[in-house]
């Protein structure tokens, strides 16, 4: 047989098995004409952008804002430069947002070197070196191998929850957060939810000194809760210590603008007040669902209608007042739960060195980072010293003896008192209340669905698992990929279980 038979040969094969491929593939639906997305937070422009990705460029997507977009990733104005206020470092293994700064011509902010303390409210119980040998040594002499141990544990937790995105790559999809974590890691990933941060360390042998002095201001910092939030919370706090933590240079908020331009979204600025179902008849004599969505903008009230809706807001009392109306079983305006108060207060001023450290000289102290234990009476659960969100040519890590400008999270607004302890002098204080996260406990109750009804979606979901930047991407993604295989009847990638034992078969 010749070269060229045998090439015939095989083509002829490969068009027979790509036919019979196409023969048992199911018939798609058209798709949809219009998509509703509410919110246009990092949640709901990662929908817009993976929607488009997923129904092609006929579908008309509208997202819907009444505030700025970006949500909870946003900055202010000191001195002429823009400051974080919401979220703001990212994790070296969120491969979402690292896939939208290469996707959308953006790029990491310059580093800048750090420096973390840990404070009981009388003096500093910990404070980093600039060298690593004497960190580790530090850390061994007080904790013994109790950080070594931590940041395995984390890196444990971290590469079972890195299978979603194999899983997403693959097109899979899943009704709530429980089936995801579940297919993730197994019943031990679930049980995460239902014990707390200090119960899960403790059970694997960590110290309570280290858990006090160590674990507390940091999980203090990340959620303003303490180790008594469920421990999958708890571990995504703790794996912000790992190296190669980074931000988006000009403000993470950049990427959700780029999001919903790349999209090709159109943004509404109205105010979603309600969600209705609609029916009416098709022209194969069935009835099809629709999605009014009722909303009041600058001209007043309006709506309009659509075949998906996408809530990317949370539905908590405080944070939405959306009503839904006409769903069997009905959907509530409110799920049960509250978001925790955090108070972000920037002022611009010369830090107070003597109330961290009374032996220090200002000039000397270059702590950037104080977390601060469940000892600490002040009200502060940290004071961070922030750079620009674009590093400036020249700009250094300064002593606190300079005026520069810091970041306070609190529960409370900060008092004149508190401040006066606080700093020297203050120049400019800025102060945001944000209901940022929610509030943690262990046992967890059960999160919302993704899914409220046959094509009404809800993001805010994954929050209760864990609140993140790119944990509401892998939300979004999620939730994409949700309302293509409803849309289209496909289940046989919905909540499937042992993905991680097949997909390394099939790869």
């Amino acid at each position: 047989m010749s070269a060229r038979t045998l090439s015939a040969l095989l083509f002829l094969c490969l068009v027979q098995v790509g036919r019979r491929g196409l023969a048992s593939a199911p018939e798609l639906r058209e798709p949809p004409k219009k998509i509703a997305v509410i919110g246009a937070g990092i949640g709901g422009t990662a929908a817009a952008f993976f929607l488009r990705q997923e129904f092609g460029a006929s579908v008309k997507i509208d997202v819907f804002e009444s505030g700025s977009v970006g949500g909870r990733l946003a900055t202010e104005d000191v001195g002429g430069h823009e400051y974080e206020m919401g979220g703001s470092i990212l994790h070296p293994l969120n491969l979402h947002m690292k896939h939208f700064v290469d996707r959308l011509g953006l790029s990491a902010r310059a580093e800048v070197p750090t420096k973390l303390a840990f404070f009981d409210g009388k003096e500093l119980v910990f404070e980093e070196s600039d060298w690593f040998i004497v960190n580790f040594l530090r850390m061994l002499w007080r904790y013994g191998l109790n950080s070594i141990r931590m940041h395995m544990w984390v890196e444990g937790i971290l590469d079972k929850f890195m299978r979603i995105y194999q899983y997403q790559q693959f097109g899979y999809s899943f009704t709530s957060a429980e089936k995801m974590l579940h297919a993730l890691g197994g019943d031990a990933f679930l049980s995460l939810l239902n014990q707390t941060l200090e119960e899960a360390m403790r059970s694997h042998g960590f110290s309570q000194a280290f858990i006090n002095d160590v674990v507390t201001p940091i999980s203090r910092f990340s959620y303003l809760q303490s180790v008594r939030l469920h421990a999958l919370v708890g571990a995504v706090a703790l794996s912000g210590t790992d190296s190669g933590l980074w931000a988006v240079d000009g403000g993470n908020k950049k990427v959700c603008s780029g999001l919903l331009y790349n999209s090709k979204a159109e943004l509404i600025s109205a105010r979603v007040t309600s969600i209705s179902l609609k029916t009416r008849p098709s022209k194969t004599g069935s009835v099809s669902s629709l999605y009014e969505v009722n909303y009041v903008g600058e001209s007043g009230s309006a709506h309009s209608l659509y075949d998906i809706v996408i809530v990317a807001t949370p539905l908590h009392q405080g944070l939405s007042d959306i009503s839904f109306s006409g769903f069997s079983p009905p959907v509530p305006s409110h799920f049960p739960g509250r978001y925790h108060t955090t108070v972000s207060t920037l002022v611009q001023g010369v830090l107070n060195v003597s109330y961290f450290d009374p032996a220090r000289a200002p000039g000397e102290f270059y702590v950037t980072d104080i977390f601060t234990t469940d000892k600490e009476e002040l009200g502060v659960a940290s004071v961070s010293a922030v750079n620009p969100v674009h590093i400036p040519p020249g700009h250094s890590r300064s002593p606190a003896g300079r005026s520069k400008v810091w970041r306070m999270f609190s529960n409370e607004p900060l008092s004149e008192e508190q401040l006066r302890t606080l700093f020297v002098s203050r120049e400019r204080v800025l102060e945001r209340r944000w209901l940022a996260y929610p509030s943690y406990r262990a046992p967890e109750r059960r999160a919302p669905p993704f899914v409220l009804h046959q094509n009404l979606f809800y993001i805010n979901s994954i929050e209760w698992a864990a609140s993140s930047i790119e944990m509401n991407a892998v939300s979004a993604r999620n939730v994409a990929l949700l309302a293509r295989h409803r849309w289209h009847g496909q289940t046989e990638k919905v909540d499937q279980e042992d993905l991680h034992a097949r997909l390394r078969g099939e790869l």
